[in-house]
């Protein structure tokens, strides 16, 4: 790592970036550079502004693929480089909203179900009945568990933000018999290793990238048309328990959303009153007589 690398992964995290993020910043950066041939220090402002371009035009990225692209970059040349120019404050990434993908209740067990491996399937379960972010799910450890109260403490959460959870009964009891597996002291779900083995000494937790691949080879097993990740386990959590009359503010709660609007997303996804609305505007049609089969 070059100094001027090193020197963008304090500013960030001087901000309080997550590793995550940093990764990815770091990786947006380094594409930059591959793409013009020079080091990041020696980028002129028109390259920079011919690679969003290229970007845009020639790749067709996704609305959100650009606004990675345009964070990363932008900060390393705001803050690293301290750069004042223009292009760096006229980019923007249009802003797209897409309505989540989301799983029947039936559907997330059969996924959970033909999962490969006790540890698989008490991470994915875990995840899914307590609403979890990936992060948050692969770091979870033994004193966040409150058998107690049956809460789980989210404290490496988004944005640093502390949050409790409802621990479900049948949670607590999956996590209970995973954990005499392994019987580790401060993971919940500790970093096997290859032979499976590792659990009783290991210092980290699973490796979120293998846990992502085995969620894939599931759901292509399952011949799943719908495109589900990781966090369509948390899109569905949060869908069902609307379903079942949690109301909006206790799951803003739940699911750690700093804004109420990121969970009244999830109002457009519930069944809860289409059908009474249904009946109504099929009732109303009806009198409006547009129901005798002569449209025209």
């Amino acid at each position: 790592m070059t100094e001027l690398y090193r020197r963008m992964v304090k500013d960030m995290q001087l901000r309080g970036f997550a590793e995550r993020t940093q990764e990815t910043y770091l990786r947006e950066v380094r594409k930059l550079c591959e793409h013009v041939d020079k080091s990041p220090g020696k980028i002129t402002e028109e390259e920079l502004r011919e690679y969003f371009l290229h970007l845009k035009n020639e790749h067709a990225f996704s609305a959100s693929s650009m606004k990675i692209a345009y964070c990363g970059v932008k900060f390393f040349f705001t803050f690293t480089l301290k750069r004042k120019w223009s292009t760096l404050a006229l980019v923007r990434a249009r802003k797209e909203v897409r309505l989540p993908v989301v799983l029947e209740v039936e559907e997330v067990r059969r996924i959970i179900g033909a999962a490969d491996g006790l540890h698989n399937r008490a991470f994915f379960w875990t995840a899914y009945s307590c609403g979890l972010r990936l992060q948050e799910a692969v770091n979870l450890q033994i004193k966040d568990v409150d058998g107690d109260r049956m809460m789980l403490h989210v404290h490496r959460g988004k944005g640093a933000r502390d949050r409790y959870v409802p621990l479900p009964k049948s949670t607590l009891r999956g996590l209970r018999a995973y954990w005499k597996t392994h019987r580790n002291p401060v993971w919940l779900f500790p970093f096997l290793g290859h032979a499976g083995n590792q659990g009783p000494t290991a210092t980290r937790p699973m490796n979120s990238r293998s846990l992502q691949d085995a969620l894939r080879r599931v759901v292509t097993g399952l011949s799943f048309k719908k495109r589900v990740t990781m966090h369509t386990l948390r899109h569905s959590y949060a869908t069902h328990l609307l379903e079942a009359g949690v109301g909006l503010r206790l799951l803003q709660q739940y699911l750690g959303h700093k804004s109420m609007a990121t969970t009244f997303i999830y109002c457009h996804l519930t069944k809860m009153g289409h059908d009474a609305a249904r009946s109504a505007i099929d009732g109303l049609m009806d009198r409006k007589g547009g129901g005798n089969g002569d449209a025209r």
